[in-house]
């Protein structure tokens, strides 16, 4: 079954080679013919107002040809020429993934898109972190990231590449640019997936999110198109070790940006005031639920961190009572987290604000409500006013460390 053109009725408008999403149709004396390039997507069927184009089979039974398609690429995300934890993570978890494929039979390598501006000394780093090759795209146009210029080179990289797999971090960037790729690319995306695994029998990748507020967690597969797309959620993989040794290869691309790209221009850019606030890289975290009844109740958790050296954490009830910002929020709606110590005061232990703490290697509860859901999930609880609990333990812990330091 393939793609056909019928060159009575074709005009040569061009509108079925904007849509092909893998530049797979081209003009030839004025009317469009298909190339080898051609995935069967069905992508230019829709686009055809004269209906030149038609399937050589039953309309429903279209579907891509997905055999030339091998791989995972990774969508690298770099801030001020720093990858972030959450592109490590899911390179570590890539790794895992074409191991698995490994096992089976199937060759597999995982590679890293790495686009910005001057950021190709961080391609060592990838290759340590578990990529086995490289893409670059280093362009002044993409020092900031602009969803229309990452959008077109990303795809020109999945075009060239035809990789079987593509991951992105399920963060405020990737959330912007995926679904964007994906409607470029014709093909699904599974967003905010917490797990990822590959079928034993048909090796196409298993995506697992939850679903109805996390009570049930939903597996997705994309069987007919590629590339499988998902977004993952920051702090849900663990990042490897880096390998020093590692040996890995590297490639620099150049994308083509025209005036049809320049949809949006940076005009300012302005940096987060305040503390930053990365939860996910936090050793030491002490949050704050409903029975910290108000925003003087995080005053209090404050002393409490500082003692600590530790960032303070919320549950979705706290943040929607305005007692803190957002991006403290921890959990299913908020961030997920892997601290050494989790320290929940007033925090009942909902399965939604546990699904973004369960990383924890530590959780110590204080709440007076001995029945609270989080008494059975933390390592050690403390039945008790978090009131009088807390000033008492900071001050303990102030003093242990002022008896260090004079010792």
């Amino acid at each position: 079954m393939s793609i056909l053109i019928d060159e009575d009725k074709c005009t040569g408008c061009r509108r079925c080679l904007s849509a092909c999403p893998y530049d797979a149709l081209e003009l030839d004396d004025k009317r469009a013919v298909v190339t080898p390039g051609c995935t069967n997507c069905g992508a230019c069927l829709e686009s055809c107002k004269f209906e030149a184009i038609s399937f050589d089979g039953p309309a429903d039974r279209i579907k891509m040809d997905v055999t030339g398609f091998e791989g995972i690429y990774v969508f690298i995300e770099t801030t001020e020429n720093r990858v972030s934890r959450g592109s490590l993570e899911i390179l570590g978890k890539a790794g895992e993934l074409a191991r698995e494929a490994h096992r089976s039979g199937k060759e597999c390598r995982v590679a890293a898109i790495l686009i910005g501006h001057q950021v190709g000394a961080l391609a060592d780093e990838l290759i340590h972190f578990g990529a086995d090759h490289v893409i670059l795209i280093d362009d002044e146009r993409f020092r900031t990231y602009r969803t229309d210029y990452y959008t077109k080179a990303v795809a020109e990289v999945v075009r060239k590449k035809m990789p079987e797999i593509l991951l992105l971090g399920a963060t405020p960037l990737g959330r912007d640019l995926a679904p964007r790729i994906a409607n470029r690319l014709k093909t699904g995306l599974t967003a905010d997936c917490t797990r990822l695994s590959l079928c034993e029998k048909e090796g196409i990748l298993l995506q697992t999110r939850p679903a109805f507020g996390g009570n049930i967690m939903a597996t997705i597969v994309c069987p007919d198109n590629r590339p499988q797309m998902a977004t993952v959620r920051p702090g849900v993989m663990k990042k490897q070790d880096p390998d020093r040794a590692r040996q890995g290869t590297r490639e620099k691309m150049e994308v083509s940006l025209t005036k049809k790209d320049d949809l949006v221009r940076v005009k300012e850019i302005i940096g987060h005031q305040g503390e930053s606030l990365d939860l996910e890289d936090a050793r030491i975290i002490v949050a704050g639920g409903r029975g910290v009844k108000g925003a003087e109740g995080f005053k209090l958790l404050e002393g409490l961190a500082g003692a600590l050296g530790a960032k303070i954490g919320a549950t979705r009830a706290a943040v929607e009572a305005g007692w803190i910002s957002q991006d403290h929020q921890v959990g299913q709606t908020g961030k997920t987290i892997r601290p050494d110590l989790y320290i929940a005061c007033g925090v009942s232990g909902s399965i939604q604000h546990m699904a973004g703490v369960m990383g924890a290697a530590r959780i110590i509860a204080i709440n007076k409500d001995k029945n609270a859901p989080i008494t059975d999930m933390a390592d050690v609880s403390y039945v008790g006013d978090l009131f009088q609990v807390i000033p008492d333990l900071t001050r303990k812990i102030k003093d242990h460390r002022g008896a260090l330091k004079a010792s």
